[in-house]
């Protein structure tokens, strides 16, 4: 379990020091498999999309337990292997750099930049975006994806291990891929958007009070995001997402929702939060404010994960008591374990 620990510190330690890897990124080549599985199994029904779901989920959990038992008795590897994984599925730094390089654009006025940067933060439609708008997106993607990409891969990493953090960013990025409500995926991407709803629902309110409590360093009032967060998020169509936009925007003292145009169509997002639209001043506090969470998030993680219960082995008759009470470093600490 320690090793657990340290290697879940190391590995945000690497997100934060080193960002994405440059080339041949592991959730790229994840997302590349996935799409072309997709063109061959693709089928306007709930069951297809379910099968589809499964064998990519259950292929990066297997991959996960297959690290997890080759570090098993070996604290040194399976610390390494639970950083290396940290590592590869975290995404906060280059988050909180996009969204601080975002607002930087946008207080230059160089909104051909600006729109340039915006997909590396959400799936909206930067032509029709003007700079209120991009300063709008840019903080509720902030504000979503340091709860998708931060936050909810070291949760399953502290209760689940290497084959948590890999089985995570599947979910996720599967959600990112087919999650829509457009024609094409409404049935078929079902399977992965509840999967992820639920992968989601308490990281989200962890993420959610993270941004309550670390309010007061980005200027904010902790009771100001809670009552944010209950007053607004119910009103938004994401279960998870409404409770982190909605604490942020409670953090930042700023209100979000309103328009906003995606690729398969257009939304009327509910407001969130009381105060006026963001600026670009809003969104370097909002950077800054997903890093201070990601950050409280690594420890809180490795704290978890140090404390995960253990499986003791039986005594075996004729065995020295030294063999007894070894901790499995495997699956203890599975969901639910």
């Amino acid at each position: 379990m320690r090793s657990r620990a340290t290697g879940l510190l190391l590995g945000a330690l690497a997100d934060a020091v080193l960002g994405d890897p440059r080339r041949g990124h592991p959730v790229a080549a994840f997302g590349a498999v996935a799409a072309a599985l997709e063109r061959r199994v693709h089928a306007d029904r709930r069951l297809a999309g379910a099968g589809y779901t499964a064998v990519l989920v259950g292929g990066a959990v297997g991959l996960g337990i297959a690290a997890e038992a080759a570090g098993r008795g070996r604290p040194v590897l399976g610390a390494g292997l639970t950083a290396l994984a940290t590592w590869t599925v975290l995404g906060g730094s280059s988050l909180a750099g996009h969204g601080a390089a975002l607002a930087g654009e946008l207080d230059a006025g160089d909104l051909t930049a600006a729109r340039r940067r915006v997909p590396s933060l959400c799936g909206r439609d930067p032509e029709s975006l003007d700079a209120a708008g991009m300063a709008r997106a840019g903080v509720e993607s902030l504000a979503e994806n340091t709860s998708d990409a931060v936050v909810a891969p070291l949760f399953w990493g502290a209760v689940a291990g290497v084959p948590g953090l890999l089985g995570y960013r599947a979910v996720n990025t599967l959600d990112a891929m087919v999650g829509y409500r457009s024609s094409r995926y409404r049935r078929f991407g079902w399977a992965s958007a509840r999967l992820d709803d639920v992968a989601n629902l308490v990281p989200a309110r962890v993420c959610a009070a993270l941004f309550a409590v670390l309010a007061p360093a980005v200027g904010g009032s902790p009771s100001v995001a809670l009552a944010a967060w209950r007053r607004d998020a119910g009103g938004h169509p994401s279960p998870n997402a409404g409770p982190v936009e909605a604490a942020a925007a409670g953090a930042l003292g700023v209100g979000l929702g309103g328009r906003t145009v995606y690729a398969h169509g257009v939304e009327e997002r509910p407001r969130l939060g009381s105060g006026p639209p963001p600026a670009p001043a809003d969104l370097h506090r909002a950077a800054r404010l997903s890093r201070l969470v990601g950050a409280a998030a690594a420890v809180l993680a490795a704290l978890s994960g140090a404390g995960a219960p253990r499986r003791r082995r039986r005594r075996r008759p004729g065995r020295g008591a030294g063999r007894c009470g070894r901790a499995s470093r495997g699956a203890a600490a599975a969901r639910g374990g």
